[in-house]
């Protein structure tokens, strides 16, 4: 029948969920310490027997034959030692079984504290075991205390650190809230294991895509890479291995709902998906966007590339603070450089200078304007006023509607005479009254 020894180390063992040989190894070995520091000497061998059954304990000390003993405790003389075993010779090691009658009660205070460590110690070893198998996962947490600008996460059977720099900016956390992390580290220390975890980890992302897009699981899909700026804009590329499938639209998902489940996830971060390719060119074309690029022009040996990008595009392709060029150069392994391409300024000057009239039909136009004020009778002065005006504004007029093929300077008078007869008979009209 079991004692009430074993029945609390069973009674252990399921409160703490530890295994039963770990917990008997912790008594055994603290029981031989017990007994080293009552009864013997610390560099004694001694080992401890705990019957599972019964409950007993047995206590063995591993002694020295030699003909004259000179330290009891570690020594045995060859008559004693010959009693116990026959055929002992001197410099044999022999195990006796002794053990003190107050031994029970003084070793049970003595290894108390002995009994309590061990167990904490297993109890370390099991959690350490058990999240050093999910580094690199998403856990859930509850934040149980907020320490300056450390955060102290409750993982449900052991604590995490979200240090400062590895939180998302700008992002409050507050006691009892609930949101994922992502494990980076865990390591064993004196105090236990140190569980280290992550919202700004491009990991998290990762991790993330593969629970919302089944696509990843199946192989269909493949994430190739990612560039992360937490707090403001991730970008990832993405492979299709299956014919006839957008990697790209299965990562965005039905209306975009995939990729608006990660972004909720991490605090309303933008994500850029672009696809992968093998062609570098291509693959930094991509990386770029929504730039549009204009060239690229590559350097192997320093492993820089040169993209030329319209005018208009330039602050595009750069993006706030360069962050879009230099999440595109962590992406793509390559140094990035973007210049401005005037080549479309040019073109369209040339073809503004194509329609602008020439200096000889400017003149012939004012000309015919004159003539056409004076058959209206308009006095001297009214007739420079009319006049200037016209020849300031009419030429941008047949810059604007002309073609590239221009009209004749005959044809354009006579447009400009009809046009103008209008206000020449209404500024005209008074003066004819009175004059009648």
């Amino acid at each position: 029948m079991q004692t009430q020894f074993t029945q609390a180390i069973e009674q252990i063992c399921e409160e703490k969920n530890i295994p039963k040989d770990t917990v008997m190894e912790a008594v055994e070995a603290a029981l031989a310490a017990a007994y080293k520091k009552d009864y013997g000497e610390r560099d004694q061998e001694v080992r401890v027997h705990i019957s599972e059954e019964s409950g007993a304990i047995e206590v063995y000390v591993t002694k020295t034959v030699v003909e004259e003993v000179e330290d009891e405790y570690m020594e045995i003389s060859l008559e004693k030692a010959v009693r116990l075993k026959k055929d002992i010779k001197v410099g044999d090691t022999i195990e006796i079984m002794d053990l003190p009658a107050d031994f029970g009660r003084i070793a049970a205070q003595t290894a108390k504290q002995v009994i309590v460590q061990r167990i904490r110690e297993a109890e370390r070893d099991i959690v350490f075991a058990e999240y050093q198998d999910k580094e690199g996962e998403i856990v859930n947490c509850i934040v149980q205390r907020v320490e300056g600008d450390t955060i102290i996460c409750d993982l449900g059977k052991s604590s995490a650190i979200l240090y400062k720099n590895e939180q998302i900016p700008g992002e409050r956390y507050y006691p009892n809230q609930r949101f994922r992390v992502y494990v980076v580290k865990v390591e064993q220390t004196s105090r236990g294991p140190q569980i280290i975890v992550s919202r700004s980890h491009p990991g998290m992302v990762k991790k993330l895509f593969e629970t919302e897009v089944p696509e990843i699981g199946t192989g269909a899909v493949e994430i190739k890479g990612i560039a992360r700026e937490a707090g403001g804009r991730t970008k990832i590329a993405v492979s299709g291995k299956q014919d006839g499938l957008d990697p790209v639209g299965a990562f965005v998902g039905q209306r975009g709902i995939r990729v608006q489940s990660v972004t909720n996830e991490i605090g309303g971060e933008k994500i850029d998906i672009i696809l992968y390719d093998e062609d570098t060119k291509v693959y930094i074309e991509n990386a770029i966007s929504p730039a549009k690029v204009a060239e690229i022009t590559l350097d192997e040996k320093e492993q820089k590339a040169t993209v030329k990008v319209p005018e208009d595009q330039l602050s595009l392709a750069i993006g706030k603070q360069g962050q879009n060029v230099r999440l595109a150069a962590k992406l793509t392994g390559w140094n990035i450089d973007i210049e401005g391409s005037d080549s479309a300024g040019v073109e369209k000057v040339e073809e503004v200078a194509k329609i602008k009239p020439k200096k000889e039909d400017k003149k012939d136009l004012e000309a015919a304007i004159l003539e056409a004020v004076k058959a209206q009778n308009v006095p001297e002065a009214e007739e420079t006023e009319v006049a200037s005006e016209t020849a300031e504004a009419k030429p941008e007029v047949v810059a604007e509607d002309t073609e590239v093929t221009e009209p004749a300077a005959d044809e354009k008078s006579e447009d400009v005479v009809a046009d103008s007869k209008p206000e020449a008979e209404e500024t005209v009209e008074p003066d004819q009254e009175k004059s009648a």
